[in-house]
């Protein structure tokens, strides 16, 4: 059961960061009122005769939306029926998730009432991210065992998880305004988009301060390694595409829609970092930490 749980979990990232990319491609096309009322399009829940491009981004924004919903509601029901033959974290994790979606799906209704009001857009995507970050580290707690670094990488992985964070939603109110469009076209709002260029260092160097001590874990944590040099590898993409989307001058739906997805990428990797990381709740079930023999498993191998 727990290996069909962490499949739905994997999914369930997948689709976040999708929907975080489909709604940032919505906002780049304009498509964000495509659909005038809500839940329904058009009143209906195919609008096959209003169908273009704008509204098709809009209605499949909210039917994914609608699947991870639908997705959590299963999680949230099968580890409170199953609780006792599962980790004892899982029941409060899915009902906090199922809690997180019904507040987006309020979010989201409010952007159509709301008329697309900035505060909201930013919540909705801080909302959005949120979840991915949630998921991203419970598939890891469920799926892997914990490998228990040293303290000073749980720190760095938080810091630089709550940089990039900020980074994002940052990025979001900026996008929320159209502030950019505003500073390359009359000059005006351009304090966010330099704000946005400022924020970018301290996370970019939080991130690439976890990656140079990650090379000195010992063996025992090579995954986590690998998903810091993941996103070391990331934080480099996204230095290129924010190059080159302010080169076209947000020109190219393509590079801003890009930017946006490798941005909720960075917070799926390091949330994994963290679920990773993940002190055990039961000592009796804690890993040895990295590179260190655990005592415990060692005397039951000599015993056997």
């Amino acid at each position: 059961m727990i290996t069909s749980l962490a499949l739905l979990l994997s999914h369930l990232v997948v689709a976040l960061v999708a929907l975080v990319a489909i709604g940032g491609a919505t906002r780049v096309m304009e498509a964000g009122l495509a659909c005038p009322d809500w839940p329904l399009c058009y009143g209906v829940l195919l609008p096959g005769q209003q169908m273009n491009m704008q509204v098709f981004l809009e209605w499949f924004h909210r039917l994914d939306a609608f699947l991870v919903g639908v997705a959590l509601l299963v999680l949230c029901a099968i580890s409170l029926l199953r609780r006792r033959l599962l980790p004892a974290w899982l029941p409060w994790f899915s009902a906090a998730a199922l809690l997180m979606v019904a507040v987006q799906g309020a979010l989201g209704a409010l952007t159509v009432t709301r008329l697309l009001a900035s505060d909201i857009v930013t919540a909705h995507l801080a909302t959005a991210l949120a979840l991915v970050a949630l998921m991203s580290a419970g598939y890891q707690r469920l799926a892997a065992p914990a490998e228990s670094p040293p303290i000073w990488f749980r720190v760095l992985s938080s810091l630089a998880l709550v940089l990039v964070f900020a980074q994002c939603v940052l990025g979001g109110s900026m996008a929320s305004q159209w502030a950019a469009d505003r500073c390359f076209s009359a000059g005006d709002a351009c304090r966010w988009l330099l704000a946005h260029r400022i924020g970018a260092y301290p996370a970019a160097a939080a991130l690439l301060a976890m990656a140079i001590g990650s090379l000195t874990l010992p063996r025992r944590c090579r995954h986590l390694q690998g998903l810091a040099l993941g996103a070391t590898a990331l934080v480099a993409a996204q230095v290129v595409l924010g190059i080159l989307t302010l080169s076209q001058q947000l020109q190219v739906p393509g590079l801003t829609v890009a930017h946006q997805l490798v941005a909720a990428l960075m917070v799926a990797v390091l949330a994994a970092i963290l679920g990773r990381s993940a002190v055990p709740s039961s000592v009796a079930d804690a890993p040895a930490a990295c590179g260190i023999p655990n005592p415990s498993l060692s005397a039951k191998v000599a015993h056997g």
